[in-house]
């Protein structure tokens, strides 16, 4: 499963609640979550991005979209991270992310790359700020945002901060010991599974992701037949498929141009040019060849005769 199941390409950007409350020893449990959730994760620049914002009463950016574009690097990054201690401004910290983290100076890919932009809030309070407009304007802004609430958490906060449906956007456990539970269950959520890799698709010669499923395709020369799985070879000869000047072989699939006699091929493999056919060694006649576009006569001097041979002289 885990080469056919790779999460298919985010910005991903995790918010994680440092207030009063959450104790030292349960920070360190959240800093084991995101590691195991950059596990799972096809990082890299052209993949998932990968950010960490801290907040409690202020709001920081631990590091942006841009910064890491490796496992190993971003899990150092987290392992360094401390708690702000006080306050809980969620919704300053979902304005931040807006304004500063998903920002193309920051490492977000552009809109016309339609990459997800996704936030993971991570919290076990009550927001102290208005986070209902924010989330709003967030989601608005293309923004999916999902809330996990442990131990304390205000349930009404997660749900008016997620994004809709909210079954599959709000996430409760019980205590921060418990967290990393929920991996796996945001390893399903952000997993593009490829059926083409699976194997099981049944296309003859091309398969196609196509979303959450797939297309069978062919190879160039070939065409899809009706039960849209097998493919049989086009006639590449047919009039009008080739570019071949005189002569079109049909060659599994593919093709290749020839020339009449008395032609040759030019480089370009298309087109073709008459040979000079009176040229030494060419031709059989006994004393005079005219050459005739491609093709030769066999003549002979004044005094002589051609015989029925059409190539020797009497």
């Amino acid at each position: 499963a885990d080469t056919a199941c790779k999460n298919r390409p985010l910005d991903l950007v995790f918010i994680i609640d440092s207030s009063r409350s959450v104790r030292p020893e349960e920070f360190e449990k959240v800093k084991t979550f995101l590691s195991e959730m950059i596990d799972t994760l096809d990082v890299g620049e052209r993949t998932t991005r990968v950010a960490v914002m801290n907040y409690a009463s202020t709001v920081k950016v631990e590091f942006p979209l841009r910064t890491y574009f490796d496992k190993a690097s971003l899990k150092e990054a987290v392992a360094h991270i401390e708690p702000l201690s006080a306050g809980t401004m969620t919704g300053l910290a979902i304005q931040t992310a807006m304004d500063e983290v998903f920002t193309e100076e920051m490492g977000a890919r552009p809109a016309s790359f339609n990459i997800p932009k996704v936030v993971i809030v991570v919290t076990d309070g009550r927001p102290q700020d208005q986070v209902q407009d924010v989330a709003a304007s967030a989601r608005t802004a293309g923004i999916e945002i999902y809330a996990v609430g442990v131990d304390r958490a205000d349930m009404q906060s997660l749900r008016i901060m997620a994004s809709e449906p909210l079954d599959e956007h709000v996430f409760y456990v019980e205590t921060y010991g418990v967290i990393e539970k929920l991996t796996a269950r945001f390893r399903e959520t952000f997993c593009a599974v490829n059926v083409c890799a699976l194997g099981s698709h049944g296309c003859q010669q091309v398969c196609v992701t196509n979303g959450a499923s797939y297309l069978c395709d062919c190879y160039q020369g070939y065409t899809l037949n009706p039960d849209k799985r097998t493919c049989s070879a086009v006639d590449m000869c047919a009039p009008g498929r080739h570019e071949c000047d005189q002569i079109c072989e049909s060659h599994n699939g593919s093709y290749v141009c020839d020339c009449y006699e008395g032609y040759t091929l030019n480089p370009d493999r298309k087109t073709c040019s008459a040979m000079d056919m009176c040229a030494p060694g060419r031709h059989d006649c006994a004393q005079v060849c005219l050459s005739n576009d491609g093709s030769y006569s066999c003549s002979c001097y004044e005094g002589y005769t051609l015989n029925p041979d059409k190539k020797t002289c009497s």
